[in-house]
């Protein structure tokens, strides 16, 4: 998806990230905020990577504007490993919300 190779329409993007709506949303605004630079999960993020997960907590901020829910509120998380469901090894956000999201949305 970063890179092109699979087709994919960006709602919204940045230098460091892009985001994409969630295929199987658990809220009306599920979206996935993703890195172009490769990072497997969160346990792979070094210093180094601090201008990348600047510019993907400032697209979700951006998208939390667009989708509506900036003032109401939403959720932000990372899946870290099989048992936390990650399905796509490539770090990402989702950003959820658009509804009263109980204590793991």
């Amino acid at each position: 998806m970063a890179s092109g190779e699979i087709p994919v329409e960006r709602i919204a993007e940045n230098e460091h990230a892009f985001a994409i709506r969630d295929i199987n949303p658990r809220a009306p605004v599920h979206v996935l905020i993703i890195p172009i630079e490769h990072i497997a999960d969160a346990r792979e993020i070094k210093a180094t990577h601090a201008q990348h997960l600047t510019g993907l907590f400032a697209l979700a901020e951006e998208v939390g504007r667009l989708e509506g829910v900036h003032g109401s509120g939403y959720r932000l998380t990372f899946n870290v490993g099989d048992d936390a469901g990650m399905t796509i090894h490539h770090l990402h956000l989702h950003l959820v919300g658009g509804r009263s999201l109980g204590p793991e949305g």
